[in-house]
């Protein structure tokens, strides 16, 4: 069956997912902190904005979904956010997500907790990603990591700054994610009830993530790699970080995981290129807002001139047209590339890529308009609170 008849949405990958990976792994990309509320308001919030429909507008020939953040061209509002471990849902994973969004001309960004490192990624994919930054509790750790990036010629990289308080996510408990360090009988039969997973994933050993490679004070394998990145995370993150980071980086740098307008007018006055306003997909604090409700607010307080992504619960092209219009300039997503690289590799994230890309451009349609930049101009004006 071709994906366009298997993959009609988001959802769809997600449940392919599911069936293909162990539970370990699919309750990991899935789960949410504590009662997993946030998680559910990331999504439902979407319903709080309707669209208004416009007809008789004179659209341009070709749609343009181009958009500029910080100064540098996408040819989509929209592209793969940083997720963790994606080579463990399949072989290769950070490197098929990577090739695939090269070919449709949008960024990607690397996280420090993947399996395939700076260098990989940029000779498979032929572009250099941009680079979420987690801050280790050593110094030495983290200036290696900038080190590198600065050798793969990075230009952008995120701090991520909502975690230096780990959360607890009640999925990974039950399962033993980042407290089990080797194989045990019960995933040892979690592997095996899913072969095509275990023969993809287990051909070449298993994996580990390669920025830490050799270094032993994280483990070998990325079962244990995984627990020590996150208890190693800096728990000590201030203003004062990010003040010294701005002062050691010379390129782009976003702040990532900002959800309060309070927060990001601290940020458009440290001096950063940009934001990620994001509750790091309601795996952070249990009732807290969505990032959509939080979008207007935040860009108020950034002003026109600071850079405002967005990511937590984006899962259709509706959802990314009621983001900039409520005033972001991007849309990252996490899950929905880490569910379609687990269900159908490389051609999966393309295919993800199409489907939301047709759904943005249908939807300004609807709305009276062809390109992001008129979505824009319009703002608000093209939506009603209900």
């Amino acid at each position: 069956m071709s994906l366009d008849r298997r993959y009609q949405n988001v959802e769809g990958f997600a449940a392919a997912a599911r069936r293909r990976l162990p539970r370990i792994f699919a309750d990991y990309i899935d789960g949410g902190a504590f009662s997993e509320t946030t998680l559910r308001r990331n999504r439902s919030d979407f319903d709080t904005y309707a669209l208004r429909q416009r007809v008789l507008a004179p659209l341009a020939p070709a749609n343009d979904l181009s958009v500029t953040v910080a100064g540098r061209p996408s040819a989509l509002p929209f592209g793969p956010g940083p997720v963790g471990f994606m080579g463990l849902y399949r072989r290769d994973g950070d490197i098929a997500v990577a090739r695939a969004a090269a070919q449709a001309g949008v960024p990607f960004v690397l996280s420090t907790f993947s399996i395939n490192g700076l260098r990989t990624i940029r000779l498979a994919a032929g572009a250099v990603p941009d680079f979420q930054l987690y801050l280790d509790e050593d110094p030495e750790v983290n200036a290696a990591h900038l080190e590198a990036c600065r050798a793969e010629g990075v230009d952008r990289i995120f701090l991520t700054v909502d975690t230096a308080i780990t959360s607890v996510r009640e999925r990974d408990v039950k399962n033993g994610f980042r407290s089990v360090d080797r194989m045990t009988p019960g995933l040892i039969w979690q592997f095996a009830k899913r072969p095509g997973w275990s023969f993809d994933l287990l051909r070449g050993g298993f994996p580990e993530v390669e920025l830490v490679k050799g270094r032993p004070e994280f483990g070998k394998g990325a079962l244990a790699q995984a627990g020590n990145l996150s208890r190693r995370l800096d728990k000590n993150l201030t203003w004062d970080t990010v003040a010294k980071l701005r002062e050691d980086w010379n390129g782009q740098l976003f702040v990532k995981g900002i959800c309060d307008p309070e927060d990001a007018a601290r940020a458009r006055d440290a001096g950063i290129d940009g934001i990620v306003l994001s509750n790091h997909g309601g795996r952070q604090l249990d009732h807290g807002l969505s990032t959509v409700s939080q979008i207007a607010a935040v860009r108020q307080a950034l002003g026109p001139t600071v850079a405002l992504m967005v990511d937590s619960g984006f899962r259709r092209g509706s959802d990314i047209v009621k983001a900039l219009a409520l005033g972001a300039d991007f849309v990252l997503m996490g899950r929905p590339f880490a569910w379609a690289v687990a269900a159908a590799g490389e051609a999966g994230v393309a295919h993800l890529i199409a489907l939301l890309a047709k759904e943005v451009e249908i939807t300004l349609n609807l709305a009276g308009l062809s390109s992001c930049s008129a979505l824009q101009e319009a703002g608000e004006d093209i939506l009603r609170k209900v």
